[in-house]
């Protein structure tokens, strides 16, 4: 049976796309507007006493990407959880909670959130697995990015479930802030996931893991209704390993996603963001 050909639903909803020529041969290149109001901005009041505020800056974010791919390289693609997250950073930039700190990101894909991450943190760490070209395509969107990153930007393969090389080792044991989108579509990989960021909240020092998902659901036979699979595989394995830390307490919670949309795009119920916090036990 052949492999699934998918296509992310975003271009459904925006026309993102241009007529730029991709540096990579089937490639296609979008622009992404989103608005970066000023982190600097104070409430002040005009010669007539009336409210007045620089308005927001509209800007583009460049990304090279694949119009569609089989269901194994989906990270080639952009998909809706990024801006999701993408907003997130952006609003807790602007609050100056990224200064300072060092960002991982898991499954980077095209590396659009990283260089959000990279408009306010110190240094931001963008993985993703060694296939497809993935590693050489973010690289290239950050140099069509370059304006937007601020921060030191490493690129760097990470496998779910292969061995940490010493150096991402290193890495992660200097990263205080972990985010993840549309990282789950299949149970394997969900489940080598939740084992890749056990292990890392585990790490000293403490981590918070922001991880962005999309429910999608499909009507089965055994339930005889619509269920999201891999989203209730994710919260399975998640309240399994919680508990099962040696090093760490976990908090974990489901965000409310009211804070303020900087990117264009269609904010869906079915979006969801959980927020993991580790503490080291004391003896």
């Amino acid at each position: 049976m052949p492999e699934l050909t998918v296509t992310s639903e975003i271009y459904e909803e925006f026309d993102y796309r241009t007529k730029t020529t991709p540096k990579i041969n089937g490639n296609v290149i979008s622009e992404f507007p989103f608005l970066l109001p000023n982190s600097q901005n104070k409430i002040k009041f005009d010669k007539d006493d009336d409210l007045d505020m620089d308005r927001p800056q509209k800007e583009l974010i460049k990304i090279e990407h694949s119009s569609k791919t089989k269901i194994a390289l989906v990270g080639l693609q952009v998909w809706r959880g990024a801006f999701l997250l993408a907003d997130l950073l952006i609003h807790r930039g602007l609050k100056g909670e990224l200064q300072g700190k060092t960002v991982m990101e898991l499954g980077a894909g095209t590396g659009l959130t990283s260089f959000v991450a990279a408009m306010f943190a110190k240094k931001v760490v963008c993985t993703d697995m060694d296939v497809g070209g993935i590693l050489d395509l973010i690289k290239l969107n950050a140099k069509y990015n370059s304006k937007y990153v601020k921060s030191e930007l490493k690129v760097m393969p990470l496998d779910f479930t292969a061995t940490w090389s010493r150096q991402l080792t290193k890495e992660v044991e200097e990263t205080n802030i972990i985010i993840a989108a549309d990282v789950i579509y299949d149970d394997d990989v969900t489940a080598a996931f939740i084992s890749t960021i056990q292990k890392m909240l585990n790490t000293k020092p403490p981590k918070t893991l922001y991880v962005v998902l999309e429910k999608r659901y499909v009507f089965t036979i055994e339930h005889l209704d619509n269920v999201a699979p891999c989203y209730e595989t994710f919260l399975t394995l998640l309240d399994k390993v919680k508990s099962e830390n040696i090093n760490s307490i976990w908090t974990v919670e489901q965000m409310p996603i009211d804070f303020p949309k900087y990117f264009t795009y269609d904010r869906v119920k079915e979006l969801v963001i959980w927020k993991i916090s580790s503490k080291a036990k004391t003896n």
